[in-house]
């Protein structure tokens, strides 16, 4: 069956092309399995509770946006009559049951791992209010709404960009951190005043958040649905840490084999996308009650993840692909337990946090916990504190083939026993790689910048069965038992201290030889268990040691590269000296990867086959020489190379 919907339409009418019905959400308590969707141009100011699921692949339920129209799903209201108070400040006073029974600002952002900004400050709420589209900020006090001048820029993370050449997707002009906003809310009424600066808001478009999601089903188990070629945006959804009920502005709510795809989707208060847990395995329990630290929540949520049916056969194996995906106050993707066997590949995300208006543990582009067999690929992720952070059982996942840039941090793996697969990436940000984890291994990658490790001895994390979610044991991170095999090491220089160009972080690792002499005395077990690298075929444009047993090293001095964007494409102009073009690294294979100490894995497929190392980023295969970095043929001096296309 084919429903249609139209802003013309009705309710009361059947659904036809003919009589289509008037809201989303009526079309998402009427559609069963099989069923699509069609939804024509217009903008839909409404919350998408999807009633039914789908059985299978074969028979989804597919929502879409109807070829070559504009269809905008908003959590936001527009207000008129604004009345002026003084000066450039405005107000406008509502109804609370203006707001259903969710009033975004009267809700605090809050949760576990939270941090607010400056100690003693109150927080931000999860109301926004837009002008003309684009967001303001929040004044937690009068003082700051009635502020003439700029203060701190919360927007210097752009500053990695300028100095660095790296281009971004539009400047942020500091003068817009006057344009600001307060709520008063009493018994029946919410105020809000906000300082317009030099426009008449009854001349221009003003939105408020009023809705906590846009298209997110309020039951788990919707599984096999399909959310097409939207616009979606304002959704005041709180801070998703990964011991919440993780609701986002769009998302599964536990449930099986979503397809997101070719969808816009911006400013969300906290996160665009969860492909995380529900509220019966924890709900901010530290928060409600502090008996015990975050992370023994977090360890008890995937027991009782396994209670409430964590396995491949009900939740996860998702797909997010071909998304546009930016200006979210904490995250573009998150998911903790949900998010296992999932695909996130060719989306465009970037300017998340920018605000800096909160923060917490838990912000990144991509934030995942458990990302059991989740391939991340092809995307272009910058602007941002962290690109990618991979958080607690990462088992089995692999970051591949993506481009990174503009950000604080690119890669951040973190308490995870292995094996996960970071090939084939560029990434070239001040802080490449951040690891306290086991079992990673770094191959065929083009990285810029410094790298950091060290141990996490306080906290015992789970290990799996290989690409299952059950538990084999739990142990703490003694860190290392890493490959780092074949990339190219750029080395960024950088203005601050903080930014070095490239540390020894396995400078003292053990050699898988001293290893295994090591492990032949069984008491010397009980001691630190200090596990080996294999650090091999790098090329290197520093002369500091990287490890203390390097093997095959390869001099990359005169190794640099800038990025510029033209049409829709990021094209990297790599200057690359002879010294690379003439080396040769050793094959990488599964065999020779070998499997990680802990959870006895493979780096394999996620079919437990053996991964292919021959093509390159772009599938080019290698044949004869191989290089070191993500590219099968350089040249001598420049070479310029697109790197991500639209």
């Amino acid at each position: 069956m084919i429903y249609h919907v139209s802003t013309n339409g009705s309710n009361y009418n059947i659904g036809s092309e003919e009589a289509p019905f008037k809201t989303i959400n009526h079309a998402a308590q009427v559609a069963a399995a099989g069923d699509t969707v069609v939804v024509h141009e217009g903008v839909y100011r409404e919350y998408v509770d999807p009633k039914n699921s789908g059985l299978n692949d074969a028979k989804r339920i597919v929502y879409t946006a109807a070829e070559g129209e504009k269809v905008v799903i908003k959590g936001s209201e527009i207000v008129t009559g604004w009345e002026k108070v003084g000066g450039t400040v405005w107000k406008k006073t509502l109804p609370n049951d203006f707001f259903g029974d969710y009033n975004p600002y009267a809700t605090p952002i809050s949760g576990d791992w939270m941090v607010i900004p400056e100690f003693g400050k109150p927080p931000v709420h999860t109301g926004e209010v837009y002008l003309n589209g684009k967001a303001m900020l929040e004044a937690t006090t009068e003082e700051e709404l009635y502020a003439d001048e700029v203060g701190e820029d919360p927007f210097s993370c752009l500053d990695w960009l300028a100095a660095r050449n790296l281009p971004t997707v539009y400047n942020v002009d500091p003068k817009w951190t006057l344009y600001r906003w307060r709520a008063v809310v009493e018994e029946n009424t919410t105020t809000l005043f906000v300082n317009f600066r030099e426009y008449d808001p009854n001349a221009e478009t003003v939105e408020i958040n009023v809705r906590e999601c846009c298209f997110y089903p309020s039951r788990t188990g919707r599984s096999y649905i399909t959310l097409r070629g939207f616009e979606i945006a304002h959704a005041a959804c709180n801070f998703t840490p990964p011991t919440a009920d993780q609701r986002a502005m769009v998302g599964p709510n536990w449930s099986k084999g979503w397809i997101i795809e070719n969808n816009h989707l911006h400013d969300a208060k906290c996160s665009a996308i969860s492909i995380g847990k529900e509220g019966s395995t924890g709900d901010n329990e530290y928060t409600r009650y502090g008996r015990k630290y975050c992370h023994y929540y977090q360890t008890e949520s995937a027991f009782r993840a396994l209670e409430a049916g964590w396995d491949k056969a009900h939740v996860g194996s998702h797909v997010i692909r071909n998304n546009e995906i930016h200006d979210c106050g904490q995250n573009a993707i998150v998911g903790n337990l949900g998010c296992v066997f999932s695909r996130i590949e060719h989306n465009h995300v970037y300017n998340i946090n920018l605000k800096r208006e909160f923060y917490g543990h838990e912000v990144a582009i991509i934030k995942l916990h458990a990302a059991i067999d989740v391939v991340i690929t092809n995307n272009c992720i910058h602007g941002c504190h962290r690109g990618i952070w991979l958080d607690w059982q990462a088992q089995g996942a692999r970051v591949t083939k993506n481009l990174f840039y503009g950000n604080n941090e690119d890669f951040f793996l973190e308490v995870t026993h292995g094996p996960c697969l970071v090939d084939h990436n560029v990434m070239l940000s001040p802080n490449t790689l951040r690891n306290a984890a086991h079992g990673t291994a770094y191959v065929h990658n083009l990285l810029g910048g410094n790298m950091f490790q060290y141990t996490v001895m306080e906290r015992q994390h789970p290990y799996h069965f290989p690409h299952s979610t059950k538990v084999l044991g739990i142990a703490p991170i003694y860190c290392y038992d890493d490959r780092v095999l074949n990339n190219a090491l750029l080395g960024l220089p950088s203005d601050s201290k903080e930014f070095l160009p490239i540390s020894g972080c396995y400078k003292n690792a053990q050699t898988s030889e001293e290893f295994e002499e090591r492990i032949k005395t069984p008491y010397k077990l009980l001691e630190y268990p200090r596990f080996p690298v294999w650090f091999e075929d790098n090329a290197i444009s520093t002369s500091c040691a990287l490890h203390r047993a390097e093997k095959g090293r390869i001099d990359a001095t005169g190794l640099s590269a800038s990025l510029e964007v033209q049409d829709g494409e990021w094209i990297l102009s790599l200057t690359v000296p002879e010294s690379i073009v003439k080396s040769s690294c050793r094959a990488v294979t599964t065999e020779r990867l070998g499997a990680t100490i802990f959870s006895e894995q493979m780096f394999e497929n996620l079919d437990a086959t053996p991964v292919d190392f021959t093509p390159d980023m772009f599938g080019e295969q290698r044949k004869g020489t191989i290089l070191p970095g993500p590219f099968a043929s350089l040249k001598t001096g420049e070479n310029r190379i697109t790197v991500w296309k639209k």
